[in-house]
């Protein structure tokens, strides 16, 4: 049970004797325990102590029972024979029930030494023994890794809390928050906070809605961040901001992100450029992973990818950079070849070839079985040529080696830096129609051909986004990304193709996560305006939308920039877990639901009329 003593070290010793109520020693008994689970060792033999906890198991061992006491610190061994005053309650005892036990410590012999628990040497013979606290039949038991339905898990989620993983887990969070805090204070940083009950605005998702008693018919909303009220911490005058902040968004739920609310490391600072805030993030993130990274390799370098780059050679925004394959353009070797598919695609503006190199990759069974991978995502299949020796030499194979011939084919080769047992995937079209799969491909061919390096955090940040896109089907210019970032080139830049706008907004991307996304702001009015106005909106619109950081804009703005940094889904990385509600004390369901609260409940008809609102049925 060590995993529940991460914060041990930070604890008291032992229980205060401030209102203590029996003798030990010649001192006072706390009323429930004069020591933790995990505070007993060899040389407390022979001390009468008290403890408190659950039964984590009872073992009857022909006569002599032996009960695995457990608090949030860790574990102690205690027993009773049919001597002990005790032995026919503990008899009764079931699991998770709660009991308070007096009893002397008594040094286990060499050979009977637990080292797996803090506890190891000792166990306590116990005297005398009171339940605290009845527990009824268990719909969840706590003993044990047993894997249960999420449903029954986040419907009695104070078991699940109590399992040693997920308690863990906790508190690994508190400790990576309570780091970062602290991390902040020391490099500068104040923090504030910031309303949670506010104004709608959009972030990119939806509101969650909160209708007011006093104003009818109107509605606040949670924030989805505390994006404009950090900025207007800045125009205030103070400098550097920092909060673990709450933010709210009705989401359609992931594995990786939660449906209704998550928690980040909200970051701003006044005049400041975007290496200024690379430089001021990264020392606080780098600490926390080298903290609680379990021994795992940090990366020191954190390279800087364009978004375009980062989409043309790993398929995604968030590359994984333990995965050393690098995606090329290799059109021209298809270009009026035999290949009629990818020659005829290539006829067509702004399609592309790209090959995904697959070192070590170079089998007739590994290749078909990438052809049916991509087959799962949607596509026709994935072409492929693999190199084999032959005796006599290398040789090409593959569908694709036949119709462009040999010549292609070892161009392609060299240009790949491939050589005999690699193989190359290809994939052509317009890039946004197959980069995601793209990507997807990439992931699974490194990590089947173990490439990619598993004890590592590897980090980059994504700079350089777009900030327009166009319509295809309707032709619009609308914002790809964030429309309050500072365009480069400032006003200059917004006179010419938008499509070519790039904005000083970011991304840290670590093993194929994104956890950390930020700007510089782009903080001048008649900026804003333009920017807006590119994309459909006009000035009344924005003033409307957004008029308390307009108006605070016109009274002398910084230059000013930050980020936010997620906790939920960086606990996620250090915990080593795929799904980030076991790194949630409380989540929701896929559905967006409270299992254990009952959450969302229908309003009754008093709140309706309070609020001046009424339900419509729901449509079938």
């Amino acid at each position: 049970m060590a995993g529940l003593a991460l914060d041990f070290a930070a604890r008291p010793r032992s229980i205060g004797a401030t209102d203590l109520t029996a003798s030990r020693k010649g001192t006072l008994m706390h009323a429930y325990r004069s020591h933790t689970c995990a505070e007993l060792n060899a040389s407390n033999a022979g001390d009468t102590v008290r403890l408190a906890g659950w039964v984590h198991r009872v073992r009857d061992h022909g006569g002599v029972l032996f009960i695995d006491l457990r608090d949030h610190y860790g574990m102690t061994q205690v027993l009773a024979d049919s001597d002990s005053a005790a032995f026919a309650a503990i008899e009764k005892l079931r699991a998770e029930t709660v009991v308070r036990i007096d009893g002397r410590v008594k040094a286990r012999d060499a050979g009977l030494v637990n080292p797996k628990i803090a506890t190891g040497e000792i166990e306590v013979y116990v005297t005398d023994m009171t339940v605290l606290g009845t527990a009824e039949e268990l719909p969840l038991p706590v003993f044990g890794d047993q894997d249960y339905p999420e449903e029954t898990r986040l419907s009695y989620r104070f078991l699940d809390l109590r399992r040693e993983g997920l308690h863990a887990n906790m508190m690994l969070r508190s400790n990576v928050v309570r780091s970062m805090r602290r991390r902040m204070w020391d490099a500068g940083f104040n923090e504030f906070q910031t309303p949670i009950i506010t104004a709608s605005s959009p972030e990119g998702a939806r509101d969650f809605l909160v209708p007011s008693r006093l104003h009818p018919g109107k509605f606040y909303a949670l924030p989805q961040a505390p994006q404009q009220f950090k900025q207007l911490i800045m125009v205030s005058g103070f400098d550097k901001y920092f909060q673990i902040a709450p933010c709210f968004r009705d989401e359609d739920p992931r594995a990786d992100r939660s449906p209704t609310d998550f928690y980040q490391l909200d970051v701003e600072m006044s005049f400041v450029e975007q290496q200024d805030v690379f430089e001021a993030v990264q020392p606080v993130l780098a600490g926390v992973f080298e903290e609680f990274g379990g021994g795992r390799k940090v990366d020191v370098d954190w390279p800087q990818i364009s978004y375009r780059d980062a989409a043309l050679w790993y398929g995604t925004d968030k590359p994984d950079l333990r995965n050393p394959i690098k995606m090329e353009v290799v059109s021209e070797h298809f270009r009026g070849s035999g290949f009629a598919i990818f020659a005829k695609l290539l006829e067509n503006e702004g399609t592309e070839i790209r090959a995904i190199p697959a070192p070590g990759g170079g089998s007739r069974k590994f290749c078909d079985r990438m052809n049916s991978f991509a087959q799962e995502q949607g596509l026709p299949g994935m072409g492929y040529i693999f190199w084999r020796d032959q005796g006599a030499g290398m040789e090409a194979a593959g569908p694709l080696a036949k119709n462009i011939g040999p010549e292609r084919t070892e161009a392609i080769r060299q240009q790949l830096g491939l050589g005999v047992g690699d193989a190359a995937f290809f994939l052509g079209g317009k890039p946004k129609a197959f980069e995601a799969v793209a990507g997807r491909a990439r992931t699974v061919i490194g990590e089947e051909l173990g490439l990619t390096e598993t004890d590592r955090f590897a980090f980059a940040w994504i700079v350089d986004f777009p900030i327009y896109e166009r319509d295809e089907e309707t032709g619009k210019i609308d914002f790809e990304h964030n429309p309050f970032s500072m365009p480069q080139g400032g006003m200059a830049a917004l006179e010419g193709d938008p499509l070519e706008v790039l904005g000083y907004q970011y991304d840290l991307a670590c093993n194929g996560y994104e956890i950390v996304s930020g700007a510089i702001r782009n903080h001048r009015p008649e900026i804003m305006f333009k920017a807006f106005e590119i994309a459909g909106y006009g000035r009344d619109e924005v003033e409307k939308r957004f008029g308390g950081m307009v108006k605070a804009f016109r009274y002398g703005a910084p230059p000013h920039g930050g980020c936010a940094a997620g906790i939920d889904r960086i606990v996620m990385l250090l915990a080593d877990e795929a799904n980030i509600r076991e790194v949630i004390m409380f989540p929701m369901n896929q559905r967006a639901e409270d299992l254990m609260m009952s959450a969302p409940s229908d309003p009754t008809n008093e709140q309706l009329r309070e609020l001046g609102l009424r339900v419509l049925p729901k449509e079938n």
